[in-house]
């Protein structure tokens, strides 16, 4: 049964949109993330500012444990402990950010995972998560495996795209 999520937070009022799939399941198969959302929450991404207005429209456990900072960005919640994000400007004038997601590519994911369908911009952000891998590389070529110390900004922008690469 498809549910509506009615959403009304700092960035967004009364925008609407309808769960057609099931929560976590039927991803497009060219996209195989490694970490939930609440996984990359719980890990310390994006400073802990990402979520902390927009709650309400996620499950709560994905914020049990979950690294936030309401007052600001702060690095060292983040995993590895350093900056790996580009100001939200600076995204807006990359024109990486639709209009149904004015966070950004997280944002995407987190309505993507709880099961909202949008065939155009998924293709897109699907195409931007893919081209992310070439920093999975990087690691591979510069780094002894597990080297959690090497290229440490890496492998955070890495867990922004919910790729583990504490594994790498």
């Amino acid at each position: 049964m498809k549910k509506t999520v009615s959403v009304n937070d700092r960035m967004q009022k009364g925008y609407r949109y309808v769960l057609s799939e099931p929560a976590g399941r039927n991803f497009d198969p060219e996209f195989r993330p490694s970490l939930t959302p609440g996984q990359m929450l719980k890990l310390g991404v994006f400073g802990g500012k990402y979520m902390t207005d927009c709650r309400r429209e996620f499950p709560p456990g994905w914020f049990k444990g979950a690294k936030l900072s309401p007052e600001g960005s702060d690095k060292s919640l983040n995993f590895f402990g350093v900056d790996a994000s580009q100001p939200l400007s600076e995204w807006r004038r990359k024109g990486w950010i639709h209009p149904d997601d004015p966070r950004g590519w997280f944002q995407w994911y987190c309505r993507y995972f709880m099961g909202r369908r949008m065939p155009e911009e998924d293709r897109r952000q699907i195409k931007r998560w893919k081209a992310i891998w070439r920093h999975v590389a990087q690691i591979h070529r510069n780094c002894a495996a597990r080297d959690l110390t090497c290229r440490r900004r890496q492998r955070q922008a890495l867990l922004h795209w919910a790729i583990d690469s504490r594994k790498i």
